[in-house]
């Protein structure tokens, strides 16, 4: 796919990822998850590692990504993409036939989401829009809550043996089996080994890594780890509370070396929702504005 230059924007930083994320969406048949929507915006906007890695300072999240979840907040607010599937991005009607270059104008439309959640009431952060001059502006230092913060945080806070025991767990609950954890250092940063079963003929011996930190996991530490694995086991994981860069997806499945899969923040909350492991399922209900709409004269 062709990269765009990373162009300066009037206006808060997220709004340059409108465009991208329809234009992806539609590549992508109308709908994708929501780590692939991101993970090709970053690369097609040629985001770079140092960027990627940027924490804001008081949510603890990345600031890009979470760029991204607030670019994807006004475009289902206005209208473009439907919320209804989580971890899953799809476009609406609207979404899926609007010319991006000529009707979608970042500024104007970010204005206009702005206007209706003032109508709404809805409380938000308040978003800075620059001057004539085009220069870049950081949106407040705040992220959308929700419980995946607070399981991360929870996660984070563990200590490293901890969260090397809890990988484990987490591994037999998925049907791996003889799992240890070494912990050894100046093993290459091989935390613990196990074997996978797939049938009564076939079982593959897998090495994991556990990152349990804040930060981005970079191409250089995939490549590393794959180092360490060479001649010791047929598949490689690594698992972390942070995020992956797109260069470290990328090496991961670099044409003619060994895969290594990778497990990032959110995958890892959503495996623990998924197992109702350290968490307890509760029942939510959200307003459906557009429902009353009718009701409302």
């Amino acid at each position: 796919m062709a990269k765009t230059k990373n162009r300066q924007v009037n206006g808060p930083q997220f709004i340059r990822f409108f465009k991208p994320i329809i234009q992806i969406l539609r590549e992508m048949g109308g709908s994708s998850t929501s780590a692939e929507v991101t993970n090709v915006a970053i690369e097609r906007l040629n985001i770079q590692e140092d960027e990627q890695a940027v924490v804001n300072q008081k949510s603890g999240r990345y600031r890009v990504y979470n760029q991204v979840h607030w670019a994807r907040l006004y475009l289902v607010n206005g209208g473009l993409i439907d919320s209804s599937r989580r971890g899953v991005w799809t476009l609406t009607d609207k979404g899926n036939s609007i010319d991006v270059d000529h009707d979608l104008d970042p500024i104007a439309f970010f204005q206009e989401v702005h206007k209706q959640f003032s109508v709404k009431g809805t409380k938000i952060p308040e978003v800075e829009v620059t001057n004539d001059r085009g220069s870049l502006v950081t949106e407040p230092d705040d992220t959308i809550p929700d419980d995946t913060n607070y399981l991360l945080a929870v996660l984070q806070s563990l200590s490293p043996s901890g969260f090397e025991r809890l990988c484990q767990r987490l591994l037999r609950e998925h049907g791996f089996e003889n799992v240890v954890v070494t912990g050894r250092s100046g093993d290459g940063g091989i935390d613990g080994v196990g074997v996978l079963q797939i049938n009564k003929f076939v079982s593959f011996t897998v090495l994991f890594q556990c990152k349990r930190y804040k930060g981005t996991v970079t191409a250089g530490q995939v490549r590393d780890f794959r180092g360490s694995m060479e001649g010791r086991a047929d598949k490689g994981i690594i698992i972390t509370t942070g995020v992956f860069t797109v260069d470290a997806r990328k090496e991961a499945r670099r044409d003619g070396a060994r895969p290594i899969e990778l497990v990032d923040g959110d995958t890892l909350v959503g495996l623990f929702e998924t197992l109702e492991l350290g968490v307890v399922p509760q029942t939510t209900y959200t307003v459906d504005e557009k429902f009353f709409d009718e009701f409302r004269n």
